[in-house]
């Protein structure tokens, strides 16, 4: 049975340059993308794609048995800052989706799930630098407190049903083809579009704030590989931790004024700022480099150069 892909919330900003990878790899007709409405996107016009809303059993479950959808990756979700707003719709987004996928691979629907978990896992009592895969877990957010209990529940229906689920706690996430979704790390994104448009930038983050960080490939080829690696090499099933990189605004402003050297960075933190200080500053993730042989391309100074290309 060939793979046939169901990318829920392929609209977003992980999900985007995720259906366009998986559709170079398996094929346009065997990666159905979709989202709760249909907009003049590439991913829409690109391939197969349905409306859904994540929130809803029967329609997911239609749209498994309509494509005979062996493997699902689940990219809805209400991002930190987001999230912070409208707390329970977060959890009901955040978690019910997650147990709609669950069920129905514990049904023998589907074959594989990929769902993405985050730094926002860990809290104010995790040792910042270079953080466990094993430590203290007491998330601050709404978002890092679902993200936290979809771990627990991914690891239960694994152990109690062998569900084949698999997760990576995303860093904070740069790409240039999409607009920041709502989160605390996308100063990291905005800032190159602001040094481009107008040479200056206010940050919502003070000047120190050091935070984990990765180039969108990097997490796109993190993303298949676990999802492509055999099974035997999963050995974690709550998430994995994944790191390639940290910096300050201070330090990612430096790097711009490389190739924009007017460019100017000044600092206005806002609540976004109390979320930063809770999360790691560096990431440990040597489980998921011996495991699945994960390993990360870009650093600061390549990601800087490909934005600033990419964007202008």
């Amino acid at each position: 049975m060939s793979t046939k892909i169901l990318i829920i919330g392929a609209c977003g900003q992980i999900g985007t340059e995720l259906t366009q990878k998986l559709r170079s790899i398996y094929g346009t007709e065997n990666v159905i993308a979709s989202d709760i409405r249909k907009l003049n996107t590439d991913v829409v016009n690109s391939g197969p794609f349905e409306v859904v809303n994540a929130l809803d059993f029967n329609q997911i479950e239609h749209l498994v048995e309509k494509h005979q959808i062996t493997d699902v990756y689940l990219m809805a979700a209400l991002l930190s800052a987001t999230a912070e707003k409208n707390p329970a719709f977060a959890w009901d987004l955040n978690m019910n989706s997650l147990f709609h996928v669950l069920n129905l691979a514990k049904a023998g629907k589907i074959k594989k799930i990929f769902w993405p978990s985050s730094i926002a896992v860990f809290g104010p009592t995790t040792p910042k630098e270079n953080t466990p895969q094993y430590t203290i877990m007491e998330p601050s957010t709404v978002y890092g407190i679902s993200k936290q209990s979809g771990e627990r529940w991914c690891e239960y229906y694994h152990n109690i049903f062998g569900v084949d689920v698999r997760s990576i706690r995303y860093p904070g996430l740069i790409s240039w083809s999409s607009p920041p979704g709502g989160g605390t790390t996308d100063y990291a994104v905005d800032i190159y579009h602001k040094a481009l448009s107008d040479k200056k930038y206010e940050c919502f983050l003070s000047s120190e704030t050091k935070m984990p960080m990765m180039y969108m490939d990097d997490a796109i080829n993190a993303t298949i590989q676990i999802m492509q690696a055999p099974v035997e090499a999963i050995k974690i099933r709550s998430s994995y931790n994944l790191a390639a990189m940290s910096f300050t605004p201070t330090e990612i402003a430096a790097e711009i004024t490389k190739h924009i050297p007017d460019f100017t960075i000044t600092y206005n933190p806002d609540f976004r700022q109390k979320i930063a200080d809770s999360w790691p500053a560096s990431i440990d993730d040597s489980s998921a480099r011996e495991d699945w042989g994960w390993n990360h391309k870009f650093d600061l100074d390549s990601m800087t150069q490909d934005m600033l290309e990419h964007l202008s």
